[in-house]
């Protein structure tokens, strides 16, 4: 992460989901949770952030887009 942010200078550094994301979030280094919610089912589900041990609260959605078959969320990390 701080690689990251030394070549992002002021710029916003982006992390995916999954187990990294899940990383960084459990780190207290995630100020902004997006999502695209699609209606689309994969099968078995994955934790969004993998395997969080703690619980980490979103505020309300700040921003809600409606697109074309899916939902534009954007949370910020409340701390």
């Amino acid at each position: 992460m701080a690689k990251a942010q030394k070549l992002a200078g002021d710029r916003t550094v982006e992390i995916a989901a999954g187990d990294v994301g899940g990383q960084v979030l459990a780190a207290g280094l995630v100020d902004e949770v997006a999502m695209d919610v699609t209606p689309v089912v994969f099968g078995s589900g994955k934790r969004y952030f993998g395997s969080v041990a703690a619980q980490h609260l979103l505020e309300d959605p700040h921003v809600v887009i409606q697109g074309n078959r899916v939902l534009h969320l954007r949370y910020r990390v409340r701390r």
